[in-house]
C-alpha cells in the first residue's frame, strides 16, 4: 500500500515593491482621468446657472405681464414664490406664485436681483460664483443673465 504524500504549499503575498508599482500605476491613471471628470462637474454647474436664469427670467416676464412692473429690489425674487408686500403693489399676483420654490445657485446661495438693473435694463439677475465674492475667474467668476453690467 502506497502512502500518499501531501505536499505543503507555501502561499506567498505581494511584496512591497509589487504593491508600490500598482499604487504608482493607479496614481498615474487618476491623474489622467480626474481633470476630465472634474471639468464635467464644473460644466454641469454652469449649465445649472443658465437653466435657473431662464426659469427665473420667464417667471419675471409673467409677473411683469400680470402686474405691469417687475418686483423691486426690496421685494426681491421671493415675490415670484409668495405675494410681496410694499411698492410696487402686486395687484394681479397669480395665486400659487410664479415658481414653486426659488432655486439656489450650484454653490447653495440665493441668486441676486436688482430692479431696475444697471445700464437701463429692467433688472439684473446674477450669482457671485463659487467663492461668493464679487469678481474672480473660472468657477469664481460672477455670472449674469443677459449681459454682464461690469463689462
Amino acid at each position: 500500500m502506497k502512502k500518499s504524500v501531501t505536499r505543503i504549499r507555501h502561499h506567498r503575498g505581494f511584496s512591497l515593491i509589487e504593491i508600490l508599482v500598482v499604487m504608482v500605476i493607479i496614481g498615474i491613471l487618476v491623474s489622467l482621468v480626474a481633470p476630465s471628470v472634474l471639468n464635467r462637474v464644473d460644466d454641469a454647474r454652469l449649465q445649472k446657472v443658465e437653466s435657473d436664469f431662464k426659469a427665473i427670467e420667464s417667471a419675471l416676464s409673467i409677473y411683469h405681464l400680470d402686474n405691469f412692473t417687475y418686483p423691486s429690489t426690496d421685494q426681491g425674487l421671493q415675490a415670484l414664490v409668495s405675494q410681496p408686500d410694499g411698492q410696487p403693489e402686486a395687484r394681479n399676483w397669480k395665486k400659487g406664485g410664479y415658481l414653486k420654490e426659488m432655486p439656489v445657485d450650484p454653490w447653495g446661495r440665493d441668486y441676486l436681483y436688482l430692479s431696475p438693473g444697471e445700464g437701463g435694463r429692467d433688472f439684473d439677475l446674477y450669482t457671485l460664483g463659487a467663492d461668493g465674492v464679487s469678481g474672480g475667474d473660472d468657477q469664481n467668476a460672477d455670472m449674469f443673465s443677459g449681459e454682464n453690467p461690469n463689462q
